[in-house]
């Protein structure tokens, strides 16, 4: 079976496995699929803490769409930037000319982990000192200013452990339904024979 993570595995194989040392056979086990018999061969767990880099970050968006074309946004959002460049407060041009829901908290993102964010915006943000503004930047969502507020290197492990359970259950969810489909189908199989005469 390789190596596979204990939410993955049907319960009961899991309950099977958990009183069982390396190298020990299960006893018996029946299932709706038929009859297992397992042998653990080995164990092993990570508990080292996952640390992300993460950035505080806030934005102004201008989406692009039939009335404002891709140029008119670049250029609405270099009239920001140069706002910007001459001490205008950006979460007050954010909550005024953002067109998201984060322009009520002053375009703030919060802290952002990698992955979080589009590859397009994650680039720009990344290329940027805390403090520094970028200049516009397309992303499937339309044009952005961002502004790097800070950085931390984070541990997510609580967050990774529940992103991980959440993928195990639908992978395992996902599993059964396999299952469940092939003892369907095999229960509706009949095999027909017919003895010709000759």
């Amino acid at each position: 079976m390789g190596w596979r993570d204990a939410a993955r595995l049907p319960s009961l194989f899991l309950e099977a496995l958990k009183p069982m040392s390396i190298g020990n056979l299960s006893p018996i086990l029946r299932s709706s699929n038929g009859f297992h018999i397992l042998k653990l061969n080995d164990r092993r767990g990570s508990t080292s803490p996952v640390i992300a880099r993460q950035t505080h970050a806030r934005h102004i968006l201008i989406k692009t769409n039939e009335l404002v074309s891709e140029a008119e946004a670049r250029r609405r959002l270099a009239d920001l930037k140069e706002r910007l460049d001459n001490k205008a407060d950006f979460a007050e041009l954010a909550r005024l000319h953002s067109e998201d829901s984060s322009n009520v908290k002053g375009g703030d993102l919060g802290w952002l982990s990698p992955g979080d964010t589009v590859p397009a915006f994650e680039r720009a943000m990344d290329a940027l000192d805390p403090g520094q503004v970028s200049g516009p930047i397309q992303s499937p969502f339309g044009w952005h200013l961002i502004q790097v507020l800070a950085r931390r290197n984070q541990d997510i492990s609580r967050e990774h452990q529940r992103l991980e359970a959440r993928k195990s259950l639908q992978a395992r969810k996902s599993d059964e339904a396999r299952q469940e489909w092939l003892r369907q189908l095999r229960d509706r199989a009949y095999i027909e024979q017919r003895l010709e005469e000759k």
